[in-house]
C-alpha cells in the first residue's frame, strides 16, 4: 500500500521563474515522509528517524499555482535492521515531477537502534518490493 499525502503549495515556495524552489520541494517531500512515519507507530509516539541518504530525480518543472495542492505517494522498498528505505513520487498535473529515494535510520538519543517488532509491522504496511 502507498501512503498518500496532499501538500499545499505556499506563496514562499517558488523562485523568480514561478518554479517551486528545489530545496522547498524537498521540504514538501519530507513532510509526507514524516507523516508516513508517524502512522507506523499505531498509537505510540512516532519512531525517531534521521535521514542517512537522499537521491533525487527532478523529472519535470514543479510550478507554483496559488491554492494548488500536489500529491505525494510514499512507500517502503526495503526494511533493514535499523533502516527503512522509502521511495516517493510528487505528482502535479497527473505526472511525476520529482522522485526520491530516502534511507531513514531509526535512532534512540541519536544512536542507531534496531527496528522493534511493532515498528517493523507498521512500516511493512507500506512495503512494496522493487521490480526487477
Amino acid at each position: 500500500m502507498r501512503h498518500q499525502h496532499a501538500v499545499q503549495l505556499r506563496w514562499s515556495d517558488p523562485d523568480v521563474y514561478g518554479h517551486v524552489n528545489h530545496a522547498r520541494a524537498l521540504s514538501l517531500l519530507e513532510d509526507a515522509r514524516l507523516t508516513m512515519a508517524a502512522g507506523v507507530a499505531d498509537g505510540d509516539p512516532a519512531p525517531q528517524v534521521i535521514l542517512a541518504r537522499l537521491e533525487v530525480d527532478y523529472r519535470r518543472q514543479l510550478l507554483y499555482r496559488p491554492g494548488e495542492q500536489v500529491r505525494v505517494e510514499s512507500w517502503v522498498t526495503r526494511l533493514g535492521t535499523s533502516s527503512v528505505t522509502t521511495r516517493q513520487d510528487l505528482h502535479q498535473d497527473g505526472e511525476v515531477a520529482i522522485s526520491v529515494v530516502a534511507v531513514l535510520v531509526v535512532v534512540d538519543g541519536g544512536t542507531p537502534r534496531p527496528l522493534t517488532g511493532p515498528e517493523r509491522a507498521g512500516w511493512s504496511v507500506f512495503l512494496e518490493e522493487p521490480a526487477g
